[in-house]
């Protein structure tokens, strides 16, 4: 979902569960309804373990296809903000170190030019194949030489996401779904063709750039009723039963070509979706957990496709607001996964119109403000849903919209400008760059001062938010988010082998403090957040 616009549903109701109340702009600022009773001492146990972690990444859509043809030092530099993992010489992270790199694989917007009804031309895309059926790897070449700069910081999990069909086999001979209705947007007799295209583009980009996409995602948003009539960019609606039928060709095309590339759907739009109907789409969208993975699912079953994991990709959006749905849905979803045993990625989310508490998605914001509210949601997605992988959408945003993790200002030529980070990409680094692919998630419980466990005291909106982790090496890992606006002070007890100290990395509004280093802290002794702040403890044994 990048559209910019509000959804007649985004409704606020009355808070049932958490008895919070999102509605004032103070409380985006710290200032809030009361909180749960102060926790003294959060519990981690070692014993009780839930997710495993794949990764933390972004997409390179549409800015890319740009960035990466400017000088080459400022590459360099949003390179290392994004997948460094080294440190400087006072022990502060370079970057983020996110472990996946989404790769937009375009359908030939840019080449249709205005004529593609996408006035924006940094939402067109490139595609890889001409009109004369031969295929040109030099297209996209910003985006292919930005990949290389995640390949060479250690990123080697690569997802290939596509939009639309390539131009020449859609039914409206565009990339957007304009003056269609709510389905796929391919002539029936290409589905082949449109297989075969995604399986050269893997073949094709991993012969020229030695790069394998480790997932292929035929669909984006199918659900998506802003899909249905057409947008500002690339995209198509589509049934469940047309994004099966695509899944069981591509499965076959991929077994035949012997391609491990797994294939990963639906990256619907709205977690509603994934568990039941959505209110404001269709039937033939909805509970796609059960349509997918049930054997019984007439038409849309495709657990038994080859190169298909029980797996599945959503986008956190539209569902972040109000509190008792952030908490509720999830833990809804969660458990319509498990029943289904059936994993899941949130694959892209940005701050959208609905998202009052922080005015919206309208007007860029590189403050703690927009950082706190999206680390809220990814605490949520983590630990309420069980997100095994969690995307941002845009890395590199050019548009004064809350979109980005960098914010570029390009020449108008688009091969040069200027750049600034934020703190929302240092905030999700907090996460990234200490959780590697292969941790797993820790149970944490909450305890007041006189020792009585605090009920869901692990995770209050406006208080403390605190999640655990273990790496493969063993190295623990504790995200804490302070959402209040003052400092809070609590006991981290780890039940399992014995920690001995605490390294840990700040990011708050306060002058150098990017995940900054803080001074060690023994073990036994008491920790301190400061204030509309997160922190990451990494555990020294």
């Amino acid at each position: 979902m990048k559209n910019c616009f509000s959804l007649k549903y985004v409704a606020l109701t009355t808070l049932s569960i958490l008895s919070l109340s999102c509605k004032s702009e103070e409380q985006g600022n710290g200032k809030h309804a009361p909180s749960k009773p102060d926790v003294s001492t959060f519990v981690v146990d070692e014993q009780k373990k839930h997710q495993t972690i794949d990764n933390f990444g972004a997409s390179d859509a549409w800015s890319m296809q740009y960035i990466g043809l400017w000088p080459k030092e400022k590459q360099e530099q949003m390179a290392e903000w994004l997948f460094s993992t080294e440190t400087d010489e006072q022990g502060n992270p370079k970057g983020i170190g996110l472990s996946l790199w989404r790769f937009n694989i375009g359908a030939g917007s840019t080449e249709q030019g205005k004529a593609s009804g996408i006035e924006d031309i940094w939402r067109r895309s490139e595609c890889f194949l001409l009109p004369d059926g031969s295929y040109d790897w030099n297209k996209q070449k910003g985006q292919l030489h930005f990949m290389q700069l995640a390949k060479q910081r250690g990123v080697n999990q690569f997802l290939g996401f596509i939009l639309s069909s390539p131009v020449y086999w859609t039914q409206n001979g565009l990339a957007t779904n304009t003056g269609r209705g709510a389905t796929f947007n391919l002539k029936e007799d290409k589905y082949d063709d449109f297989v075969r295209f995604l399986t050269d583009v893997i073949q094709g980009v991993e012969q020229k750039e030695g790069i394998c996409f480790n997932y292929i995602c035929p669909f984006n948003e199918p659900d998506g009723h802003w899909n249905w009539t057409g947008s500002g960019q690339e995209g198509t609606a589509a049934t469940k039963y047309e994004v099966a039928k695509t899944v069981r060709l591509l499965g076959k095309e991929l077994e035949n070509q012997k391609i491990g590339t797994k294939i990963l759907i639906p990256e619907s739009f709205d977690y509603n979706c994934m568990y039941r109907t959505h209110q404001y789409t269709q039937s033939d969208r909805g509970y796609q957990i059960q349509s997918y993975f049930t054997p019984d699912s007439i038409g849309s079953y495709i657990g038994d496709v080859p190169n298909v994991s029980r797996l599945m990709a959503a986008h956190s959006y539209w569902t972040d607001t109000p509190l008792s749905d952030l908490r509720k849905i999830r833990m809804e979803m969660g458990e319509a996964l498990k029943k289904q045993n059936v994993r899941y990625w949130q694959t892209e989310v940005c701050i959208m119109n609905n998202d009052e508490e922080i005015g919206g998605g309208g007007k860029k914001d590189l403050t703690m403000k927009t950082a706190l509210y999206i680390a809220r949601v990814i605490h949520h997605d983590l630990v309420y849903a069980n997100a095994s992988a969690w995307h941002w959408w845009r890395a590199v945003a050019n548009t004064d919209y809350k979109d980005g993790l960098i914010y570029a200002e390009p020449n108008p030529n688009n091969l040069d400008g200027t750049f600034t980070d934020s703190k929302l990409m240092w905030t999700l680094g907090n996460y990234s760059r200490f959780i590697r692919p292969g941790a797993i998630r820790i149970d944490v419980s909450a305890f007041n001062s006189n020792g009585e466990q605090i009920s869901e005291g692990d995770t209050d909106p406006y208080a403390l938010m605190v999640s655990a982790y273990e790496n493969s090496d063993g190295t623990p890992v504790v995200v804490a988010i302070n959402y209040q606006n003052k400092q809070r002070n609590f006991n981290l007890v780890w039940n399992g082998d014995k920690v001995t100290a605490w390294k840990s990395y700040l990011t708050s509004d306060s002058p150098n403090t990017n995940m900054a280093l803080q001074p060690m802290v023994n073990y036994a002794k008491r920790l301190t957040i400061p204030a509309r702040s997160v922190i990451t403890f990494v555990g020294e044994r």
